[in-house]
């Protein structure tokens, strides 16, 4: 995971846009503390990109399924869960793509062909799709 040093900062206006919210929303959010900020030497916002994760899942939920899955292949898999790529290692055939998912992370282990044809790149909001008949529950 990347320091704090090397997190992207975001313009409030860019942050809104990738969460699908207006920008007097997101200023309401940063006001009342649901969104952490950083202050420039000027009292600008700047969001950390990390802080969008918790917030990302939450705006295809606001729309119909059928609008939801608008940019995403069409599939009958349900269990789509929607964040942000914080890291992709290739090596070889192969490439490990770490997604931040409501500030969970999951890894998935896929072809560098995938990653050069979808042309992912960090910080790209992406869907992970869990076949649910492969999801193991431990209770603590």
């Amino acid at each position: 995971m990347a320091s704090m040093d090397e997190t992207r900062l975001l313009l409030p206006r860019d942050a809104a846009k990738i969460l699908g919210i207006s920008y007097p929303t997101l200023k309401q959010w940063i006001y009342k503390g649901k969104l952490r900020t950083v202050r420039t030497a000027g009292g600008h916002h700047r969001i950390p990109e990390p802080e969008l994760d918790q917030f990302l899942h939450r705006q295809s939920e606001r729309r119909p399924v059928e609008e939801r899955r608008v940019g995403y292949r069409r599939i009958s898999g349900r269990n789509q869960l929607v964040g942000r790529v914080t890291e992709i290692r290739v090596d070889g055939l192969m490439a490990q793509v770490s997604i931040s998912i409501g500030g969970q992370r999951i890894n998935s282990i896929i072809t560098s062909d995938a990653v050069r044809e979808m042309q992912l790149k960090v910080g790209d909001t992406v869907a992970a799709l869990i076949k649910s008949t492969e999801v193991m529950i431990v209770r603590p």
